[in-house]
């Protein structure tokens, strides 16, 4: 079955996306992000095993996963506690920081 209008819409989901995330401030988000360097580092790299990376991640991830932490529909005992108390504007803020951070990939040795 084919949707008509599901190129549009997803072409105005994506304007939607990109124009939210256009307010994000990422100046903001790194100040944001002291809280988070205890368990993120302070470049957006975890500092345990269980702490995920989130330096070069998508800001469109990064918001995602926030916002599910914060609304319940992702729970984790630490992130869900700190996670509510963040602004939607928090939010962009800090995944515009950490999407911002550069990272680089090196293949091993042969």
């Amino acid at each position: 079955m084919r949707f008509p209008y599901s190129a549009a819409l997803c072409g105005t989901l994506v304007f939607l996306a990109l124009a939210d995330q256009a307010v994000a401030d990422a100046a903001t988000g790194r100040d944001l992000s002291r809280g988070c360097a205890v368990c993120h580092g302070a470049n957006g790299i975890g500092t345990a095993p269980n702490n995920p990376n989130l330096a070069g991640q998508t800001e469109f991830y990064l918001i995602k996963q926030m916002q599910d932490f914060r609304d319940g529909r992702r729970e984790n005992e630490q992130m869900s506690i700190i996670a509510e108390t963040l602004t939607d504007e928090e939010i962009r803020s800090l995944a515009a920081w950490y999407s911002s951070i550069k990272i680089t990939v090196e293949l091993p040795a042969k």
